[in-house]
């Protein structure tokens, strides 16, 4: 997640079944389609009346938040001639840099800002409008990722992540959003850049394996996932051993990327978070972090189960949970009045509502 770290995404669904969380077979399991449109129609209004003279959304933040009320905007109906879609549009069009990057000037988070922009634009295309955009942008987030051109061999703790910050190291999640990004605009898991990726995304699993060979690897191997292997905090704490806990958030981050990257069930990696997330499920909460990043859990929960095309969710115990009615429940429970979302515990930012409204409204479009 992010300090400043304003979270995204939410991608292209991949087709396979993983038969350890699914169980008996009971098809779609979701809330009424006027219900969802309901909740939508609300967040949808509520963000209109929130966008500034200039079509930004919480300007303060760089032009990510922006781009995540725009994308989830578009994932939910939204059209590009949309009033607040344009505005929003040409908002975006004015941190379109030379270099193909979309980003704030000086920023530290040019992959997070440009892999948001970039599904973003790639959504908005019509007849090859952001073509040229959408290619630049594809670019330069490539290039940046940790690897040769970093002077990383595969063998560096690095090699494949992709990250922001003035420490500029990579991280689950900045690596999550740049997958998310190239998925959006047609790489499939063949990609190079994608596999790459995964490299990191194994990293930083709490798993030994032939994968995952780091230090870090048998302090907890619980199967779950933590923001990065590389210095500095996690959020989750630490084991008395030295071990990085894993926690929600991460771990159904760190699922959708293996997913993303072409892993399937019999794959350890996958087996190993399907445990850890059968032992841990929970909507009140996001495991190990409480009510901290509990909207971006919410999506990036939702994003992975409907990437594992998983329509009933078996916990350890045997209890059956359809996820789909389950996180639209605690949607509909806690939206505000006014169509908005947030979380009174604000790290994260998601004391931002119009962050996590967006948040919230991505979420939406995986429960349908």
């Amino acid at each position: 997640m992010l300090n400043s770290r304003v979270w995204i995404a939410g991608l292209a669904l991949v087709g396979f079944s993983l038969n350890l969380f699914s169980g008996a077979n009971v098809g779609r399991a979701a809330e009424p389609a006027d219900d969802v449109g309901a909740m939508a129609s609300k967040a949808l209004n509520y963000l209109a009346t929130q966008q500034g003279a200039d079509g930004s959304f919480s300007p303060q933040a760089g032009p990510a938040v922006t781009a995540l009320v725009l994308y989830a905007a578009l994932q939910n109906g939204r059209t590009p001639e949309d009033p607040m879609i344009a505005k929003g549009m040409k908002y975006l069009d004015t941190f379109v840099q030379e270099d193909g990057g979309i980003y704030k000037e000086d920023s530290f988070h040019k992959n997070y800002e440009t892999s948001v922009a970039l599904m973003v634009y790639a959504a908005a295309n019509r007849s090859g409008k952001y073509d040229a955009t959408v290619k630049k942008a594809e670019a330069f987030v490539k290039d940046i990722q940790f690897d040769t051109g970093e002077g990383k061999s595969k063998d560096d703790i690095e090699y494949g992540g992709a990250g922001y910050g003035r420490h500029k190291r990579p991280d689950l999640s900045n690596t999550a959003f740049f997958l998310d990004a190239l998925k959006s605009v047609g790489n499939d898991a063949n990609d190079e850049a994608i596999q790459r990726a995964l490299i990191f995304v194994s990293r930083c699993q709490n798993l030994e394996s032939e994968f995952n060979n780091t230090p870090l690897a048998s302090k907890v191997n619980d199967g779950g996932f933590f923001y990065t292997p590389i210095g500095g905090n996690n959020p989750a704490g630490e084991t008395e051993n030295g071990g990085l806990r894993s926690y929600g958030s991460m771990t159904y981050t760190g699922l959708k990327s293996m997913i993303y990257a072409g892993l399937d069930e019999k794959d350890p990696r996958v087996k190993a978070a399907m445990s850890w997330a059968k032992k841990n499920y929970s909507l009140e909460q996001n495991p190990g972090m409480g009510d901290a990043g509990l909207y971006y859990y919410y999506q990036a929960m939702a994003k992975a189960l409907a990437a594992s095309k998983t329509d009933v969710f078996v916990t350890e115990d045997g209890t059956k949970h359809e996820w789909k009615k389950e996180i639209l429940a605690q949607l509909k429970k806690r939206q505000n009045a006014n169509g908005s979302w947030v979380n009174s515990q604000p790290r994260w930012m998601e004391g931002d509502a119009n962050l996590v409204t967006a948040y919230a409204l991505l979420t939406l479009t995986y429960c349908k």
